[in-house]
């Protein structure tokens, strides 16, 4: 995998756009003048997560003594069930935040932009080649910076596209994560087998 197809796949798991009528609605019942703070604030956090499981996937790995091909498997199965998700959206908001609460970490740091999924994907490239480590931190940032405009500017894309269009583009990009999940999910299968055979 080159930087650039990381990038597209850690840009597609972050899914901006489906997190933005989330974002709105939790930024709509804080003071204006926090709210670029806030979400400034949120975005570092969860950029510092995500890179602290991309450096330290490796002995995460070693303690919990997991093999890649579970790590694969696994993240499969996870990428497929947000993706089903996207593609086929639950009724209902945001949870465990009352209104007028200024969140902290949870719930836009973790699980939206830094959930199970991307971190499981992360502690995968770090183990599958850990000497591309500059490599998969470029396409992390890159990912993540263009996730962060599209969710800084969220007041603009909900105007441009509209409440259809964004459940438009959320389900196509479900419909690219679900051959992406199907892939690791295969891929570990393969290695796992070929492990066994020799």
């Amino acid at each position: 995998m080159d930087i650039f197809s990381a990038a597209v796949m850690l840009f597609l798991i972050m899914d901006p756009l489906g997190n933005l009528p989330i974002f709105a609605s939790i930024l709509r019942h804080i003071d204006p003048k926090k709210r670029r703070r806030v979400l400034i604030r949120e975005l570092l956090f969860a950029l510092g997560i995500m890179l602290l499981f991309l450096y330290a996937g490796e002995a995460i790995l070693n303690f919990l003594n997991l093999r890649s091909e579970s790590v694969s498997i696994a993240g499969g199965i996870i990428l497929f069930l947000i993706a089903i998700k996207m593609i086929f959206p639950q009724p209902g908001g945001v949870v465990g935040l009352a209104a007028g609460e200024e969140p902290f970490i949870v719930p836009m740091a973790i699980p939206l932009m830094a959930g199970p999924s991307i971190l499981a994907a992360l502690i995968l490239l770090a183990h599958t080649d850990s000497s591309r480590m500059t490599d998969w931190t470029i396409a992390l940032v890159s990912a993540w910076g263009l996730s962060a405009i599209i969710l800084m500017f969220y007041k603009v894309f909900t105007r441009l596209l509209g409440e259809k269009g964004l459940t438009a583009v959320e389900r196509l990009m479900g419909m690219v994560l679900v051959m992406i999940s199907v892939q690791m999910f295969l891929d570990g299968i393969a290695n796992y087998m070929n492990t066994v055979a020799q």
